[in-house]
């Protein structure tokens, strides 16, 4: 991450979704989720906790985030590039494709990793 990047407090969000592509502005310290809800923005969450991963994404470009917020995020989610949007905070611009929660659950099984509803 650069430092510019390290400095911004806001970053630009772009969520490819089944109902199109939308834009929209985040904080540093905002949950993706919340972020895409307040631009209007209808994602799925149930848990909110980072769990149950209903509200799952996968970046489409590389980017940097925080999952700290997550009970249960794995190295392994990262190297994939699965990303909790219920709990994740970014720390540059990112590309997202949202709606994937059953890719992250077909991941996590066969990596014998925790996969809720799976």
């Amino acid at each position: 991450m650069s430092n510019g990047e390290q400095s911004r407090d806001f970053f630009r969000v772009t969520l490819h979704t089944p109902f199109g592509v939308r834009t929209l502005s985040a904080g540093r310290n905002e949950h993706l989720w919340d972020a895409a809800q307040a631009a209007g923005v209808i994602l799925p969450a149930i848990c909110h906790q980072g769990r149950c991963l209903s509200c799952a994404g996968q970046l489409e470009k590389p980017g940097e985030f925080d999952p700290g917020d997550a009970e249960t995020y794995f190295q392994q989610d990262r190297q994939a590039g699965f990303i909790l949007l219920c709990t994740a905070k970014p720390r540059s611009d990112l590309y997202i494709r949202t709606h994937v929660e059953s890719e992250m659950r077909v991941h996590r099984v066969k990596l014998g990793l925790p996969a809720p509803y799976a």
